[in-house]
C-alpha cells in the first residue's frame, strides 16, 4: 500500500533544501538520497561548471552531520586520507591525527587526479567503513558517505579510476547541461546572494538512520528478484562486453530499489523503481572492448537491456 512514510518525508526536506540552490535536476537528487538511503556511495561526472560540487555541498548541509572536502590532487597520498600517527614528544608516545575520512559526509573532489595509490586508499573506507593505519584498524562512524567527483572530458594529468574502486560506487550520475529556461532561473536565482550559504539542516542522523531502517524493509517480490537477476545476467550476454555485472551489483541494484521505493512513499517495489535506477547502478560496472565504465556506450547496454527483458506484471504489494 501507499504510505507516507519517515523516509518520504525525510527525503521530501532534503529535496526542498536542494531546489533552493540547484534548479531543476529533481532526478539527480533523487538517486542521490537513494544512495544515501542505500548505505552507498557516488560518482559524479560531468564537465566543470555543471554543479557537482555545489549539489554535494548542499546535500552535506543538509543533514546535521560531519562534513569534509579532500581536493585530489597528483602529490596526495594516502595517509593525507585516512591519518597517520605521528610522535607526541610530551606524552613520548605516537598519537593518531585523523585524516578526512573520519566525517560522515565526505566530498572526493575530482577525485581522478590523484595517483591509483591515493585513489585505493579509499576503498576500505567505502566498502568496510573503516580505516586501518599502521596495522589499528578503526571503524568509521555512521553514517558514511563519499560522493566523488570527475571530470570526463580533461583528461590531462588524471588517472582513470581503477576498476576495483569504480564497482565500490552504488551509482555513477551525470548532471547535464540545464535548458534554456534553467539558465535564465539561475541567473535570477544567483543575482543577489548565494543560496547555499543560507542552506540549514533538515535531517538528524536519528531520521537518517530510520530512514534507511525503513528503506531496508521494503518488500521485493519474488518476481522483482528475478527480473533484477535477468537485467544483471544479460549484461553479460552481449557480444562486445567481456564481463557483465557482479554479484555486488546485482546486490547493489537491490539495495537501490528498496530505497527508492521508500523516497517515492512505498513499503514495496515494483517494476518502474528497477528502471529508474538500473542505468546508474550497472552501467559503470561493464566491461566492454573500449574500456571499463564507458559512460555512454554502457548506458546504452543497460537502456537497451531493459526494453527487451520481460517486465513482471504480478501483484507487487505485500
Amino acid at each position: 500500500m501507499e504510505m507516507e512514510n519517515q523516509g518520504k518525508k525525510a527525503a521530501d526536506r532534503v529535496f526542498e533544501n536542494i531546489s533552493k540552490v540547484i534548479v531543476g535536476r529533481e532526478e539527480t537528487a533523487t538517486l542521490l538520497l537513494t544512495a544515501l538511503f542505500a548505505e552507498g556511495h557516488v560518482l559524479l561526472e560531468d564537465v566543470p561548471g555543471t554543479g557537482k560540487t555545489k549539489i554535494a555541498k548542499t546535500l552535506a548541509k543538509s543533514i546535521s552531520a560531519g562534513f569534509s572536502r579532500i581536493q585530489f590532487t597528483p602529490d596526495l597520498l594516502p595517509s593525507d586520507l585516512t591519518g597517520l600517527n605521528i610522535y607526541d614528544r610530551q606524552k613520548n608516545e605516537f598519537v593518531l591525527r585523523r585524516g578526512p575520512v573520519f566525517t560522515n559526509v565526505l566530498l572526493a573532489d575530482e577525485v581522478n587526479r590523484a595517483t591509483p595509490r591515493t585513489q585505493a586508499g579509499l576503498l576500505e573506507c567505502m566498502e568496510e567503513r573503516q580505516v586501518t593505519i599502521d596495522g589499528t584498524t578503526y571503524p568509521l562512524k555512521s553514517p558514511f558517505f563519499v560522493i566523488a567527483t570527475q571530470n570526463p572530458v580533461e583528461t590531462a594529468g588524471t588517472f582513470p579510476l581503477p576498476e576495483a574502486q569504480l564497482d565500490r560506487f552504488m551509482m555513477q550520475l551525470s548532471m547535464g547541461l540545464p535548458s534554456r529556461q534553467e539558465e535564465l532561473s539561475i541567473l535570477k536565482r544567483y543575482m543577489k546572494e548565494e543560496p547555499l550559504d543560507t542552506v540549514e539542516p533538515v535531517l538528524s542522523k536519528e531520521e537518517l538512520q530510520a530512514a534507511k531502517e525503513e528503506a531496508a524493509n521494503v518488500y521485493v517480490h519474488e518476481c522483482i528478484q528475478e527480473y533484477m537477476t535477468d537485467i544483471v545476467m544479460a549484461t553479460g550476454e552481449r557480444d562486445n562486453v567481456l564481463m557483465g555485472v557482479s554479484p555486488r551489483g546485482l546486490l547493489a541494484l537491490l539495495r537501490a530499489v528498496k530505497a527508492y521505493a521508500c523516497i517515492k512513499g512505498r513499503n514495496y517495489a515494483i517494476p518502474d523503481d528497477v528502471k529508474a535506477v538500473a542505468v546508474p547502478v550497472l552501467a559503470h560496472r561493464i566491461l566492454t572492448n573500449e574500456s571499463f565504465g564507458n559512460g555512454k556506450e554502457n548506458r546504452t547496454i543497460v537502456a537497451d537491456i531493459l526494453q527487451k527483458v520481460t517486465v513482471p506484471t504480478e501483484d507487487f504489494t505485500v
